[in-house]
């Protein structure tokens, strides 16, 4: 494993991403010095489990030294905090995000980072149904696409730098520009998360004072609604950072349903079990 580029991180938000990714990192290079900022009762459970090396209750002061900064913020703070974090960090620093909506944050970017340092679009497409540091493991990213907002040939050594990062934690590096990146994302993370509330929304209505018909659910739906678990204070940033994308999912699936109840009776039904076989194949090939 090549040597860590970068010798002082700094991750702002400990919660399960930022803590996931300071566990990864510190397993990956256990010598790595990685200050963490967040609320104290969070950033002081980060550094009981060893995500992060010290702490700092101030955001200015934990940027001081890095060559790395790591937002994993929920994205109105994180387009809030980014003025402050270019004109804060050395010059020859990376900033990265952990955002998974990318073409607001990188047009604010775009605007704040032209004098000093570089800012780098990320978005690690792994998570949790739940939140927060205690549900943090260095395994999360193991295995998963880690988008990345640059060109793959990008003759930037810091960009090169974390792609080789990104690896070590075991995730594989995806190079694409935001707006198809916020495209794909609404269709394979989004959508999907939308489609679990609407889902859940049905079947918490249709269950009456007997408890049907949820007491007879078993593996199929609990598997189906795994992601209306989520909390609504990460998904509200996310809907209004990516609406346009998120309708025009839904109106494909609303598409797709009428479809489908209009063929209940035909032959034709064969055909969209098919489709549906088909991508389950594919999806699971990735793996």
């Amino acid at each position: 494993m090549p040597e860590l580029a970068f010798r002082h991180v700094a991750i702002l938000g400990t919660g399960l991403i930022g803590g996931s990714f300071g566990l990864a990192l510190r397993r990956a290079y256990p010598q790595a010095a990685v200050v963490g900022w967040d609320r104290p009762e969070i950033v002081e459970r980060a550094r009981a489990i060893g995500a992060v090396s010290e702490t700092s209750s101030d955001a200015t002061e934990a940027l001081r030294d890095a060559d790395l900064v790591y937002l994993a913020l929920p994205i109105g703070l994180t387009l809030e905090i980014l003025p402050t974090i270019a004109s804060s960090i050395s010059p020859d620093a990376l900033v990265t995000d952990a955002a998974s909506t990318k073409t607001v944050i990188c047009r604010v970017a775009e605007k704040a980072f032209r004098e000093r340092g570089r800012f780098l679009g990320g978005h690690p497409v792994a998570g949790r149904e739940v939140s927060g540091i205690e549900n943090a493991s260095a395994e999360l990213f193991s295995g998963a696409r880690y988008a990345l907002i640059a060109s793959e040939d990008n003759n930037d050594a810091r960009v090169r730098n974390f792609a080789e990062l990104v690896q070590a934690i075991g995730a594989r590096p995806l190079f694409l520009d935001a707006e198809t990146h916020d495209w794909a994302a609404g269709i394979i993370s989004h959508l999907p998360q939308m489609v679990a509330v609407a889902l859940a929304r049905v079947v918490l209505d249709e269950t009456d004072e007997t408890g049907l018909p949820a007491s007879l659910a078993g593996r199929g739906l609990r598997d189906a609604t795994r992601l209306a678990g989520s909390p609504y204070d990460v998904w509200r940033d996310i809907c209004l950072t990516n609406g346009d994308n998120i309708a025009r999912a839904l109106d494909r699936v609303s598409q797709a349903i009428d479809h489908l109840r209009t063929h209940l009776a035909s032959k034709d039904l064969e055909a969209e079990f098919g489709a549906a076989n088909e991508l389950y194949k594919i999806l699971h090939n990735l793996q």
